[in-house]
């Protein structure tokens, strides 16, 4: 693994475009990821894996943000957290504003390459409304062993 630096300074924006010369697709300019990584994601269609926050000693999930493979290849190679903001159409390093720093401890992929999950050091609120995790205000079940089950039987 390259050795850990810090990205500071203004994210980079990167340009989009659609088969058709729109704009609801990304273009994705080459990256930093090492090719043997590159080669095993299965990313959206907008060049993007969904990215899976946790804190690593609790296991808690703190947050789901996006990642192309230069974000990738940043928060591999810098121990802070790159997302890419699909809103904003930018990068952006967790806590580079808020102070709520990610420092990463483990990134791995699920087993279809699909989604990356990565274990942090969470520094003050994960979610943008000031909440410890993005999940803590809208459960839509609780205490799974009263509900309802239904088996296949």
């Amino acid at each position: 693994m390259a050795p850990m630096t810090r990205t500071t300074g203004t994210p980079a924006r990167r340009p989009t475009t659609a088969p058709d010369g729109g704009a609801s697709r990304r273009s994705v300019p080459p990256s930093s990821l090492a090719p043997e990584i590159a080669a095993r994601l299965k990313r959206s269609s907008d060049g993007l894996l969904p990215a899976i926050a946790q804190q690593y000693d609790t296991g808690e999930v703190l947050m789901l943000g996006w990642m192309d493979d230069e974000a990738l290849h940043r928060t591999l190679t810098t121990g802070r957290c790159t997302y890419w903001s699909r809103s904003r159409q930018e990068y952006w390093v967790k806590g580079d504003t808020s102070g709520h720093v990610q420092w990463v401890k483990s990134v791995a992929l699920d087993c279809d390459a699909d989604t990356v999950l990565v274990k942090v050091d969470q520094l003050g609120a994960a979610c943008h409304t000031g909440a410890r995790t993005c999940f803590d205000e809208d459960v839509l079940l609780k205490d799974a062993d009263s509900a309802v089950r239904t088996t296949d039987q």
